[in-house]
């Protein structure tokens, strides 16, 4: 049976009326004004549901009692919940992960934010699933045929960079970036990376490990989605306190990664939580938020902060035009936006032609 439905749990009718309206048009809504009207709509109709908009607080049975009753019958692993809350508690939000939910939706909602967070909750889920529905089958001769496990590995992988693709394009979706800016990051940590494996074997980079951090660099913005859109998009100079605010992303970043998001590659988690924090750092002490030293910064970190500030500044944003390539080129070398490595600038050089050619091919759309 096709998953075409989207079960509402909310006991308000407004918000219960506006999440509805928001899916009506793709899927099949089934709404319930409680936890215990909800639970026999789930059950009458579990083959059909996409997915669960869970609210917290309902009488009758509110959302982490019906969290409970479905952890027993092992129903949190088959469809995705998301929890509709109007609380910002972080005792909260880490309790709905414990019992397993995939998200949260913040009220009050905004509607785009609402139809990414479920549309890449239910592409992924579902993805999720069919993996694991074709491990089981697989298993069987997993002993046998070493291939069969690599190849298993390689698509394990792949909701790796399933998940990550979802939660970047959140966080280009809630900074108003373009749809080629992690695109952009991510093969511009390649192309830098290659060129600091080649001439610096001290760093210890493989082309497995360059991958790895290609990823990563994906979330390493992630902690902005708890930026106010106030500061985030502001077209004019930050305050002092603003600036320290922005500044907060760093450690806001490696704490999501840390706590909210599941990779089951632990060294690309390792990445992931390293370059999210410490893309800031300089190579002489200047950054943030740890003040780190030479190569105190890991070389991860250092190769995503370089292409980071390539592509700001050959990027347009709300307060400021594009430079030229070799304008942007000229500032990195002589500082603008803080000290990099000697050998990290080298090896940047030697790859400033196939930097330019990749800006060309992920221009953003007019």
């Amino acid at each position: 049976m096709k998953r075409d439905t989207i079960l509402i749990f909310e006991d308000n009718v407004i918000d219960r009326t506006i999440l509805a309206e928001l899916f009506r048009s793709d899927y099949k809504i089934l709404e319930a004004e409680n936890g215990k009207e909800g639970m026999t709509l789930l059950n009458n109709n579990i083959a059909s549901i996409a997915i669960v908009l869970l609210d917290n607080m309902m009488p009758v049975m509110d959302g982490f009692t019906v969290l409970e009753h479905l952890k027993e019958k092992n129903i949190l692993n088959k469809i995705p919940f998301i929890m509709v809350t109007g609380e910002t508690s972080p005792e909260l939000e880490k309790k709905g992960y414990e019992y397993g939910i995939v998200s949260y939706v913040k009220k009050p909602y905004q509607p785009e934010v609402v139809r990414q967070v479920v549309h890449n909750a239910i592409g992924w889920f579902q993805y999720k699933m069919q993996l694991e529905l074709m491990v089981k089958k697989q298993n069987i001769n997993i002993q046998k045929q070493n291939s069969v496990l690599r190849q298993q590995t390689k698509k394990l992988n792949l909701v790796n960079e399933i998940l990550i693709d979802s939660l970047s394009n959140i966080v280009e979706f809630r900074n108003m970036e373009s749809k080629q800016h992690i695109k952009r990051i991510r093969e511009y940590s390649l192309c830098l990376g290659k060129s600091v494996m080649k001439l610096y074997p001290e760093y210890e980079l493989t082309a497995e490990k360059l991958i790895q951090i290609g990823w990563a660099s994906s979330l390493h913005d992630i902690g902005k989605i708890a930026i106010p859109d106030s500061i985030i998009l502001k077209p004019g100079k930050l305050t002092p306190d603003e600036f320290e605010l922005i500044k907060s992303h760093t450690t806001k970043g490696a704490e999501i990664i840390q706590h909210r998001v599941r990779l089951n590659d632990r060294a690309i988690f390792e990445y992931a939580y390293d370059i999210a924090r410490h893309h800031h750092e300089k190579y002489d002490g200047k950054g943030y938020p740890d003040g780190l030293k030479g190569d105190e910064i890991s070389i991860a970190a250092q190769i995503v902060s370089l292409v980071d500030v390539y592509d700001a500044l050959t990027s347009k944003r709300v307060y400021k035009a594009a430079y030229e390539p070799d304008k942007a080129y000229q500032m990195i070398l002589n500082g603008h936006s803080g000290t990099f490595s000697p050998k990290l600038l080298k090896a940047f050089a030697e790859v400033r032609p196939r930097f330019e050619s990749l800006l060309s091919m992920y221009a953003d759309e007019d």
